[in-house]
């Protein structure tokens, strides 16, 4: 017996090992490690291709709901985007801020938070930075500040249930995708005043900056800013992008007020539980395709626009599926939860979770996000569950800690595209970004403690 345990310790972190090393190398698509090594690992320790088949349809049913909505959803929320929807929401908080250096801070966070409603950093980054570059450009503000606000932004709204790190963290712990986002409503609540506090503080900072630099005469005092300028600048290119679109896409308030209605009841009927997720979106995809398209073929080149994203994140879930199938099944990760109660002190094992979740931003730089929920997560869960630690706390407390650093990560595609779009240097943004989202991190934990949502 004990010679069989030490058998699936040693393969279960020798899969783990392996697939992380594969993930981090980055040569070969995420496929590839999630599905290999794993059947790898459990023909090594004595299982058959008949119980790797069962192992894999175990997986899939942790998986398949999760993946299905995240099709639709990235489907959904290309046309929602495409519409133009929040086009004047941004362009309005664009004027607000008046070409005030505190005030485009805190405007930059708002657009952000705005722009990533669909869950997707690619889109956000692009929706946001080209319109807000050259506003800082003008008032002498750093690009690395743009980013800093961009992506803190941006990667604590994405623990919205369609934003990927959600779906995957609740496809490890086996939890339904709603009932682990719920409590995190609040934690998003407290994350906006702590997100605005933070655009004041940097944007009062870079205010100081900018005088000091005046004083010195490095640079010259700007006050001829046209912000309205700036503001039809971003609204005339994205009517450019929408005429590429071609003319079979409508484009009135009837559709707007339409698209506004069709995006409240798709959140609504799925936050209140009334139909699944998955359901929801394909119902909501359902509704804008011909709402927004006049014909058939219109609609088809919507869903062919946004499919590739889509099937990206979701095939890496499916292959994922054989990877947590065998972890489970095989009893690899339960022997080394148990092998871990050896070393690991009582003191520190119902807190496992929280320290981790701590470190989760330092992390960031040296694993990617698959890794990171396909490897790291589920050998935490297992090990603090022994402990008698919940595995939606575990969930909650790594994802909270994850999104948070995701895009100071270079691991992250998003980050290199952000980075790119802003003109700005990957070890610089790195430097500046770093603690503040580490620092963001810490304290978003504290808030999920303190509401309860992370226990131990």
């Amino acid at each position: 017996m004990e010679e069989a345990s030490l058998l699936l310790t040693s393969t279960g972190l020798g899969v783990i090992g392996v697939t992380v090393a594969l993930l981090i190398w980055g040569k070969v698509h995420p496929t590839v490690p999630l599905a290999v090594v794993p059947v790898l690992g459990a023909l090594i320790a004595g299982f058959s291709f008949a119980q790797v088949t069962e192992f894999f349809s175990s997986g899939l049913e942790q998986v398949i709901e999760v993946a299905i909505m995240l099709i639709f959803a990235i489907m959904f929320f290309g046309v929602i985007i495409d519409s133009g929807l929040f086009n004047p929401l941004i362009r309005g908080l664009i004027l607000a801020t008046r070409g005030k250096v505190v005030l485009v801070a805190v405007g930059t966070s708002l657009i952000a938070i705005v722009a990533h409603v669909d869950g997707a950093g690619a889109s956000t980054f692009l929706l946001t930075i080209p319109a807000l570059l050259p506003l800082y450009q003008a008032l002498n503000m750093s690009p690395y500040l743009l980013l800093l606000l961009v992506v803190m932004s941006a990667s604590i709204f994405n623990m919205i249930p369609w934003g990927g790190p959600l779906g995957r963290a609740a496809s490890v712990v086996d939890a339904g995708i709603i009932e682990l986002y719920q409590p995190l409503i609040a934690v998003q609540i407290a994350s906006v005043f702590l997100i605005m506090g933070a655009a004041v503080f940097f944007g009062f900072r870079e205010k100081h900056r900018i005088q000091r630099l005046v004083t010195a005469g490095q640079i010259e005092a700007r006050e001829d800013i046209s912000i309205r300028e700036v503001a039809d600048d971003f609204s005339a290119t994205r009517r450019a992008e929408r005429e590429l679109l071609g003319e079979d896409l409508r484009s009135n308030w009837a559709v707007t007020l339409g698209n506004l209605a069709v995006l409240l009841t798709v959140v609504f009927v799925m936050m209140a539980d009334i139909v699944p997720p998955a359901l929801a979106f394909i119902l909501g995809l359902a509704v804008v395709l011909p709402l927004n398209c006049r014909t058939a073929g219109a609609q088809m080149d919507r869903v062919k626009a946004h499919a590739p994203a889509a099937l990206m994140t979701t095939s890496i879930l499916f292959a994922a599926s054989i990877f947590l199938g065998v972890l489970n099944e095989t009893g690899m990760l339960e022997s080394i939860a148990t092998s871990a109660l050896l070393v690991i002190p009582d003191s520190v094992g119902p807190h496992l979770h929280l320290i981790v979740g701590f470190l989760v931003v330092p992390l960031d730089l040296l694993t990617s996000t698959d890794a990171y929920y396909f490897s790291l997560l589920p050998l935490v869960d297992a090990t603090a569950g022994q402990f008698g630690v919940e595995s939606t706390a575990t969930a909650h407390s790594m994802l909270i800690g994850n999104v948070t650093g995701t895009y100071v990560s270079p691991f992250a595609a998003g980050t290199w595209l952000a980075v790119g779009l802003a003109g700005a240097q990957m070890g610089k943004h790195i430097r500046y970004s770093f603690f503040p989202l580490w620092i963001m991190s810490i304290l978003l934990i504290l808030v999920a403690v303190a509401f309860g949502v992370i226990t131990f």
